[in-house]
């Protein structure tokens, strides 16, 4: 009620301050100007010189003529009179500026803005995140309905997926064998059953206890996500927050506490969030998650907001690839993936870039190549199950032998 109040008052100021000039009455325009005056006073006194004889007639008729033309001159810029308009024109237009202003910003705020809704402060629309955040569904109930959702298939060997099901029935039997919760969970994982994946990591972890490590977190944070279609769960922001506990740097905590955030109506703390990502300089998928994301975090929280260009070939060089021929374009290709491989072997990198240059390597038809790097990178990230599960996932999308 006290947003209508104050529009009915602001309105009805404005249309005042318009129809007011038009109500105002106006000043009878001046009959002459004031040098208009001086002069026909001083034809008079010619003409009272010339009847006493004080002033010759010639003399007199030059000063009659010379003041004439001033009188002329001086007429002739006072301009126009102004003319008054009819009374029933002037409220005419008061009444339309009047209607123009009141109704036109009634129709207005019906278009753009939102009718019927209460006054949203910041501190109820804080409340209300905070109470979304504490209803919102748990792990169980939202696995149930991203379960409905479609999903890809993914393409396996049939030896594969018969190992994958032996690992099923064995593992089970052994609580304890860290080795087979550790291969059961990055297997299902590679096949995209991040629900079945998620258990087998949680009993990893639960097994683990103190000694569980922050990529095995990590990698339990990552399962829990993805088989709720992307809804950061209670037990999910519990998994985060462990992390963050042993690590407030670490890139996908921080990118799951701004997911949550941007789920339950605080863009502001999300944007807050993506954007240290980003800023950071630092790759991986959970930092181009939050890019994809961030613009949109920015524009709800009110921020103006340019995403920095992402590292990588620039737009000219794309564009550029665009014009050329398949062999020109191949031998491009070719030099940076040639350029990943010689910095990592030289300088060695983040667990995502040994991923694509495993499945760049396997797109050129060099699978003995990319079979040597996945080798390679099993090796260098044998203690990081994170890092073995994405491996997997590479090799198991470029067609080589899990």
């Amino acid at each position: 009620m006290l947003f209508w109040i104050l529009t009915g008052v602001v309105s009805v100021l404005v249309a005042g301050a318009l129809a007011l000039p038009l109500l105002r009455p106006r000043a009878a325009p001046e009959e002459q100007s004031s040098d208009v005056a001086l002069y026909r006073d001083q034809l008079a006194e010619v003409a009272r010189d010339l009847e006493r004889g004080t002033l010759a007639p010639d003399e007199a008729e030059r000063s009659r003529i010379e003041i004439s033309r001033r009188i002329l001159a001086a007429d002739g810029r006072g301009g126009p009179p102004a003319r008054q308009a009819p009374e029933g024109a002037t409220r005419l237009a008061v009444a339309l500026a009047g209607a123009l202003v009141i109704l036109g910003g009634i129709a207005g705020y019906y278009r753009l803005g939102a009718p019927g809704y209460p006054d949203l402060s910041l501190a109820n629309r804080i409340a209300q995140g905070d109470a979304v955040r504490d209803h919102r569904p748990g792990q169980a109930e939202a696995e149930a309905a991203a379960a409905q959702l479609p999903r890809p298939e993914v393409e396996a060997p049939a030896d594969y997926l018969a190992m994958v099901q032996q690992l099923r029935d064995i593992v089970p039997t052994r609580p304890d064998d860290q080795q087979g919760w550790t291969l059961l969970a990055r297997h299902e994982g590679a096949l995209r059953n991040y629900a079945a994946a998620a258990a087998a990591q949680a009993h990893l972890v639960e097994i683990r206890g103190d000694d569980a490590t922050v990529g095995d977190l990590q990698l339990l944070a990552d399962f829990m996500v993805a088989a709720t279609a992307g809804q950061v769960s209670p037990e999910a922001e519990q998994v985060v927050r462990r992390i963050i506990a042993r690590d407030d740097q670490n890139l996908a905590a921080r990118y799951y506490l701004g997911l949550l955030y941007a789920e339950t109506d605080r863009p502001d703390i999300a944007f807050r969030l993506w954007r240290g990502l980003i800023d950071s300089g630092q790759g991986g998928i959970h930092v181009e998650l939050a890019r994809a994301q961030i613009e949109d975090a920015a524009m709800r929280a009110g921020v103006n907001y340019a995403l920095p260009e992402a590292p990588g070939p620039s737009a000219a060089d794309i564009e550029a690839a665009g014009d050329m021929t398949a062999a020109d374009r191949e031998a491009m290709i070719r030099g940076m993936v040639d350029g990943l491989a010689q910095r990592l072997a030289s300088q060695g990198g983040p667990v995502e870039d040994w991923a694509r240059l495993i499945t760049s390597l396997a797109t050129l038809g060099e699978t003995d190549q990319a079979g040597a790097i996945l080798a390679e990178a099993r090796q260098v990230f044998a203690a990081s199950a994170a890092a073995m599960a994405q491996l997997d996932a590479a090799a198991a999308s470029a067609g080589l032998s899990p």
